[in-house]
């Protein structure tokens, strides 16, 4: 079994996975605008170039997908974060900084009882993160 984050945007797909494929590290390995797609008849002019899907394999083989939500209806994310945990205190604290680029900082990203470092953040796109530092815990 894979669970995978799916992620619906409103107009900014595009944009928003190129962010996350530099600071994540990682590789698109599709994406189609509705456009392109067999439903491209049945879509308005202002979707034809918004995203109907991508897909993101990240480092240690997860993976998000996501799409623009048709006629950019989609619900502001509300009760979940995305997690991202990685094993280098210095890794965790770069992606962390890229993804709250331009966001809105929830928790500072700082040691904590539990982590060497631990940060909360809503990017830029209104998607919400967790950025997680396995290994020892902080004296």
């Amino acid at each position: 079994m894979q669970v995978s984050t799916y992620l619906a945007f409103n107009g900014d797909c595009k944009a928003a996975f190129a962010m996350y494929e530099k600071v994540l590290g990682g590789k698109i390995e599709f994406i189609m605008t509705n456009g392109e797609s067999p439903m491209a008849d049945k879509m308005s002019l202002e979707m034809k170039d918004k995203i109907m899907h991508i897909s993101l394999r990240v480092p240690g083989g997860g993976v998000i997908q996501g799409a623009d939500h048709p006629e950019g209806k989609a619900a502001k994310p509300h009760g979940f974060s995305v997690a991202v945990t990685v094993k280098d205190a210095a890794e965790a604290e770069r992606i962390f900084k890229g993804l709250s680029d331009g966001g809105h900082l929830q928790m500072e990203f700082q040691k904590t009882f539990w982590s060497p470092g631990f940060g909360m953040c809503i990017d830029k796109f209104q998607v919400p993160w967790m950025v997680n530092t396995e290994g020892p815990m902080p004296s």
